[in-house]
């Protein structure tokens, strides 16, 4: 009845009441408590860790989205700038051309005003010197002292 396999089964719980005695279940059971308290613990931070980065990436892409719309807006009010200074410079540029073409012509007028006034002293130059001329010629004592007063007379009552 004491075999070899009793006396090892025998062995075997005495050794499991040494260690029963010495507490070392005890102090396995608290290691292994211990140790799930901290793969618990490990677990919570792990997941509070998650929470915070869902947050942040949540806040990260808010602040992209706005910062999306802000470009946007940014670029919009920029080409309306652009097209409303381009509006702008087109009606001063037409604006300016029309001033120089005033005055242009104005400059125009007042050289052809002064070739016309040329003309006309010239012409008028020509046909004192030609009357002279025929005059003195043709005319010759009272009738030219009647002419001559006659002229002077005109010459005062126009420019008086």
């Amino acid at each position: 009845m004491l075999d070899n396999t009793t006396w090892a089964f025998v062995g075997l719980v005495l050794f499991f009441a040494v260690l029963a005695y010495y507490g070392v279940f005890g102090m396995v059971g608290r290691m292994l408590d211990k140790r799930a308290a901290e793969v618990t613990a490990e677990l919570d931070a792990a997941q509070r860790l998650r929470r915070e980065a869902e947050a942040l990436l949540a806040e990260y892409q808010h602040k992209r989205v706005i910062a999306e719309q802000d470009a946007a807006e940014i670029i919009a009010h920029a080409e309306a700038e652009a097209k409303r200074m381009t509006a702008d410079a087109e009606v001063a540029l037409k604006e300016l051309i029309e001033q120089r073409t005033r005055t242009v012509e104005a400059k125009i007028a007042h050289a052809e005003a002064a070739a016309v006034a040329e003309v006309r002293a010239v012409a008028i130059d020509m046909a004192i010197a030609a009357s002279k001329s025929l005059l003195t010629e043709k005319v010759q004592g009272k009738v030219a002292a009647d002419l001559i007063s006659s002229g002077v007379d005109e010459v005062k009552a126009r420019f008086g």
